[in-house]
């Protein structure tokens, strides 16, 4: 019997309607275009409006997309994982708030929370699930409402982040498609540098800490920027090593979507052109679990049976990872 691979056999996304452009940044705080131009790589971001809405409503269009590409029900999806870092609530878990919002009644799911890295993590979770043969269908999410934990007079972290969401469908394949390897890494002593402080158990809500901005993303961006060049470029590298790829081998790389300057270094040492590098930071900003399944939704049309794809990522945590997988269709 043929070995079961996890391969990726549709993709959705969403992003909301109205666009946060560099220009509109500039009448709120002390910045500018150029400055977040050339530091950062993003142009505009994607904000969703509107009372009561949350990260569910980026996630329901995107799995809904999904299905009618692949001629599916949602009833057939076996199980859901979302990946992100806003929440619609501490609990339940907003994937089952998707599942219900998509009708995909017969699917049980959860959340996984990695920040940036989420994406990755949820994908490869997902095809153990595949791989082991016990279900034929699962979606995988990622989306986050990061206006929701953005504070908007910070012009440090403001710039960065928006809001979307991107969904894949995991199908057994035989013919050896899809994930092929993955490498997934954290170190919890980077939580000094990237957290939301207050909120968990620690340190519940009260008026001191929303008094003190506590619920929003602090960063630390040196230690930050360093990390991620360090590790999301290791892990990439370290990944097409161990499975003899060269940079020829490799049809794309879909990295993170944080920072124009770390996805180039990820490419260089990957050495990789700029021609099979994703890049939409300019247009959505840095969307947390959503970019890399956001990639994909874009450039699906280009995307060849057989084609070597490298995801990589970097997020708050410390988390990072790599996954290698040929597209399947």
């Amino acid at each position: 019997m043929s070995k079961i691979t996890a391969a990726i056999t549709a993709v959705g996304g969403y992003v909301p309607e109205f666009v946060l452009s560099n220009g509109i940044l500039e009448k709120m705080v002390d910045t500018t275009d150029e400055w977040i131009t050339s530091r950062t790589g993003i142009k505009e971001r994607r904000i969703l409006k509107g009372e009561g809405k949350g990260t569910s409503d980026l996630g329901a269009p995107a799995v809904l997309e999904l299905c009618k590409k692949a001629g599916i029900d949602p009833l057939e999806i076996d199980m859901l994982i979302c990946a992100t870092t806003t929440p619609d609530f501490v609990f339940p878990a907003t994937a089952n708030i998707i599942t219900d919002k998509v009708g995909a009644k017969n699917a049980f799911g959860y959340d996984i929370s990695a920040a940036c890295s989420g994406f990755l993590f949820a994908l490869v979770t997902g095809s153990k699930f595949i791989e082991s043969g016990q279900y034929k269908k699962v979606v995988v999410v990622g989306a986050d409402k990061m206006s929701s934990i953005t504070d908007y007079t910070d012009r440090t972290t403001c710039v960065l982040f928006g809001d979307g969401a991107g969904a894949v469908l995991l199908e057994p394949n035989t013919e050896g498609y899809g994930i092929k390897d993955s490498i997934l890494r954290s170190d919890g002593s980077g939580r000094v540098y990237l957290h939301q402080k207050s909120g968990g158990s620690v340190s519940p809500p009260s008026y001191k800490t929303i008094d003190a901005k506590e619920h929003f993303v602090y960063q630390d961006g040196q230690p930050v920027f360093k990390s991620a060049v360090v590790n999301m470029a290791d892990v990439s590298a370290e990944i097409m090593e161990r499975n003899n790829l060269q940079g020829s081998d490799i049809a794309w790389l879909v990295p993170h979507q944080a920072n124009k300057r770390i996805i180039d270094a990820t490419a260089r040492r990957m050495e990789i052109s700029d021609e099979k590098v994703m890049l939409n930071i300019q247009r959505y900003g840095n969307t947390t679990s959503g970019t890399i399944p956001l990639c994909l939704w874009e450039w699906e049309k280009t995307l060849n049976k057989g084609d070597n794809l490298i995801l990589a990522a970097f997020g708050g945590g410390f988390t990072w990872g790599s996954v290698w997988l040929k597209w399947a269709y």
